[in-house]
């Protein structure tokens, strides 16, 4: 056993050797170790009093003091002193000063072992034993290797559990500002607040100074750290003096401000000014100076464009501009007026327009960053407005933060919104414009509109344009006649003129051909038109889109004419002299057009395209290899078409309601295809009930389709909003039973096939509440959801399908490839029978129709047929 070293050693001269060796090595730890001891009990014992003094002096350098009244200061002094010699007493109570042996053991308790209290140790039993001392000095050798390793014992300089408040940090954090903000010359300025003596002493003195403008971002001048000489500072600046002792010895004089009247006595204690021109600022006294100021001018921003007015495939209008101030521009406006001198006055903008307000249009500017210069873009859609696509002038204004405004006036350019390439939407824009333009117009209007609808055969490609078209020329024809139009009035029909011209001009096209057809003439017609380049790109891609659509129907209409025929093509096989592509040439072809359009070479392109056409035209497609069967994607295509018709059926019926409710008893006694409110479909029943000779049973009409007839040639009781639901349902089902398709494309037709799932919902709740114009609205957002889902499913099968075969069918050029129905029309899309292609073509158009017209008056002159067929022929010869 061992004791301390107060107890007898065996060797004491040995171990106190190693003792001494060993804290000869570990001196400066031991020192280290002991100065942070006082600093850490320093910390402890008087953090409220370095608390209390950093406070102070970040309040001093903030010339907080010269805000005060010298009785406040003073008690604030006088405070601040009880309480710094409170803490300093309270710390010198509570510190302990570190000794030498207090350091010892904190060195100790760090290392293992604490090897230091081992090297005091002494052998009390065995020192006389040879083998048990040799243990012993081998045991003493280790400690001290081991305590000569000591390192310096770090401090624990938290006081957190002192302060839990956090008032060193409050006074850490108010420093930081007076060392950003303040100044160390302030602290002075409390010696001039002490008696009369020490101000005798001190004399008098002065202090000063220079605050920018905060818009300038600029640093405040303190005068008395400034040389007397030339100072430039910003216009706007406002200088604050401050004189201290008997007032009148210091005295100041300036010609900067430009006051004019009664000015301050030049001996008052404090004067404040702005510097509004250059000139000269003096303090006459003690230690005064004289500065020469020069006044930096604040310059008007400036505004300009920096480009032409461009519009989107959308409409929005792109106008770019560059805006500049020498401190930043905080905002401006564009003035946009209609320049009539430089518009052609001609047909409907030949009656002077009604008075409207110029276009107001705040300007963009940079949410971060600099705006001492920089360059942004209007955008705006004016596709609605009725200065569209005319000449006016802008006017640019910019403002900066000193209310200072830069303008750009009179700049010419034309309002650019969206173009209508197809003939009939722009003649319904145009009419849209004229009424816009002047009320007195719409007798015009509805004349132009009559004119324009009389022979709607081969003008219009569905029923519900034409229907709209005439429902909106008769209500402006009866809305003239009755006075003069009301502004509300004629706003409505804009609106209507507007839906129904951008429907037009986007299709509803559910045949692929045609679609591709309108395609390549819109972009014939932007070529001649000399559209801009971001029309032409859109139309390019509108083509591809269509083209990528017609090529799938063709591959699916190929494999469904090898099931039926139960034949399978060989790979590779072409008829004899047709022409072999596939769709990468099809592709080169179409960045090629591209590319001649991009050099503006529009004749070359123009002949490219109609090549491009003729060869659509004549083109059928070949799989790689045959199938048998239909595949769940097929199924779903076909699931998809079937709803697709029906909701259009419903969409049809909802119209012909809302046409009823306008002009009651119009559409009664129709035929198939015409469902009034009772829901009558093809029982010749009128829409007040009266039914008249039914319709024989159809082979192959089941019960319960949505949209469809009863078994049998049944009425179909259910209301608009019944079958609506029912349909809606049915694409819940389909929808479930979808394929589980991957990538981009299967992911955008489920997406698409929800909105119309949420579109049919809101049909059915229209149909309800006999809001047919709003069921309309929602079952056309169906519709467009249901097209949109079944082009993603085609694509999502197209790269199923490469993936499988490693390949894709080759096209080949073979004329009458397309399956025609008895009537000699295209059997659609998607399984839809029929499209909206015109029947007759060439020259002899108008001759044939002529015929048509003739034998359906003669027919209806017949009194001997059945009156279900004379009200039909009736029916044909009307003019809505």
């Amino acid at each position: 056993m061992a004791e301390q070293i107060d107890g007898p050693p065996s060797d004491p001269r040995q171990d106190d050797a190693l003792l001494r060796r060993t804290m000869q090595r570990i001196r400066l730890p031991l020192v280290l170790t002991r100065i942070g001891m006082f600093a850490e009990r320093a910390a402890r014992a008087f953090w409220p009093l370095w608390t209390l003094l950093i406070a102070v002096l970040a309040a001093l350098m903030l010339g907080l003091q010269d805000h005060a009244s010298v009785e406040t200061v003073w008690v604030a002094g006088v405070l601040v002193a009880l309480a710094g010699l409170w803490f300093l007493v309270r710390g010198a109570m509570a510190f302990r000063w570190p000794s030498r042996e207090d350091a010892f053991q904190r060195l100790d308790a760090s290392l293992v072992g604490r090897p230091l209290t081992a090297l005091r140790d002494a052998q009390v039993m065995g020192a006389e034993d040879g083998a048990s001392a040799r243990i012993w000095a081998a045991h003493q050798s280790r400690m001290a290797t081991r305590a000569e390793a000591a390192q310096p014992v770090e401090p624990d300089l938290r006081v957190a559990r002192f302060d839990p408040f956090g008032m060193r940090y409050v006074a850490l954090t108010a420093l930081c500002i007076a060392l950003l903000f303040g100044s160390f010359w302030r602290v002075g300025s409390v010696a001039g607040m002490a008696p009369g003596s020490a101000q005798a002493a001190a004399g008098p003195s002065w202090e000063g100074w220079v605050e920018p403008p905060a818009y300038t971002g600029l640093p405040v001048v303190y005068l008395n750290d400034i040389e007397a000489g030339p100072l430039r500072v910003a216009e706007g600046s406002r200088v604050t003096l401050r004189l201290y002792g008997e007032e009148g010895a210091i005295q100041v004089a300036e010609d900067v401000s430009g006051r004019v009247g009664d000015l301050p006595d030049p001996g008052t204690p404090s004067q404040d000014f702005t510097v509004a021109r250059d000139g000269t600022v003096t303090i006459d006294g003690p230690g005064g100076r004289a500065w020469d100021f020069a006044v930096i001018p604040d310059q008007p921003p400036s505004v300009t464009l920096t480009g032409e007015a461009e519009a989107n495939v959308d409409g929005r209008m792109t106008l770019p501009f560059a805006a500049s101030d020498d401190y930043g521009v905080e905002g401006g406006e564009a003035v946009i007026t209609l320049d009539l001198d430089r518009l052609d006055r001609r047909h409907g903008l030949a009656l002077d327009p009604e008075a409207r307000d110029p276009v107001v249009l705040p300007l963009p500017v940079p949410i971060s960053g600099s705006r001492a210069e920089f360059e942004e873009n209007l955008i705006d859609n004016f596709s609605e407005h009725p200065w569209a696509n005319m000449p006016v002038t802008i006017d640019l204004h910019a403002t900066d933060a000193a209310g200072q405004e830069g303008t750009t006036e009179g700049l010419e350019i034309r309002l650019a919104a969206r173009r209508f390439f197809d003939p009939l939407a722009a003649a319904v824009i145009e009419m849209r414009r004229d009424l816009l333009w002047n009320r007195e117009n719409g007798r015009r209007v509805a004349q132009v509109l009559k004119a324009v609808s009389w022979q709607p055969e081969g003008l219009f490609r569905k029923e519900t344009h034409y229907l709209r078209l005439r429902t909106v020329m008769r209500r402006l024809d009866a809305m003239t006649k009755a006075g003069p139009l009301s502004a509300e009035t004629r706003d409505e029909i804009a609106q209507a003129l507007w839906d129904l011209a951008l429907e037009i001009e986007e299709g509803d096209i559910d045949d692929a051909m045609e679609r591709m057809r309108m395609a390549q003439e819109k972009l014939n017609e932007a070529m001649k038109n000399g559209a801009s380049p971001q029309e032409i790109a859109r139309l390019m891609q509108d083509l591809r889109d269509a083209t990528q659509d017609y090529l799938r129907q063709l591959s699916r209409q190929a494999q469904r004419e090898q099931e039926q025929d139960g034949t399978d093509q060989p790979q590779g096989q072409q008829p004899e002299g047709g022409m072999q592509m596939t769709q990468d040439d099809l592709q080169k072809m179409m960045d090629r057009i591209q590319e001649l359009m991009e050099q503006g070479r529009m004749a070359e392109a123009q002949q490219a395209l109609e090549e491009l056409q003729q060869m659509m035209e004549n083109m059928r497609v070949t799989q790689g290899q045959g199938g048998q069967g239909q595949s769940p994607g097929d199924q779903a295509m076909e699931g998809l078409s079937e709803t697709l018709r029906n909701q259009q059926g419903l969409s049809d019926e909802a119209f012909r309601d809302l046409q009823e409710q306008y002009n009651p008893g119009a559409n009664s006694g129709q035929s198939q295809g015409n469902t009034g409110r009772n829901g009558g479909m093809g029982q010749g029943q009128s829409h007040e009930g009266q039914t008249g000779e039914g319709q024989q049973d159809q082979p192959g009409q089941g019960q319960g389709q949505p949209g469809g007839q009863a078994q049998g040639g049944t009425n179909d009781d259910r209301s608009l909003a019944e079958r609506q639901e029912e349909l809606r349902r049915e694409l819940d089902r389909q929808r479930g039973a979808l394929p589980n398709l991957g990538g981009e494309a299967g992911d955008a037709a489920r997406e698409s096939l929800e909105r119309a799932d949420r579109a049919m919902r809101g049909a059915e709740d229209a149909l309800r509440n006999d809001d047919y114009a709003g069921a309309i609205d929602r079952q056309s957002e169906a519709m467009e959801a249901l097209r949109e889902g079944m082009r993603n499913l085609g694509e999502a099968m197209a790269e199923n399908q490469r993936e499988m075969q490693g390949g894709q069918g080759e096209m080949q050029g073979n004329v009458g490839g397309e399956r025609n129905d008895p009537l000699g029309r295209n059997a659609g899309s998607n399984g839809q029978l029929g499209n909206d292609r015109n029947m007759l073509q060439g020259e002899d158009v108008y001759r044939r129709a002529r015929e048509l017209l003739d034998e359906i008056r003669r027919r209806s002159g017949e009194g001997e047929r059945p009156d279900v067929e004379l009200d039909y022929l009736k029916r044909l010869m009307e003019r809505f």
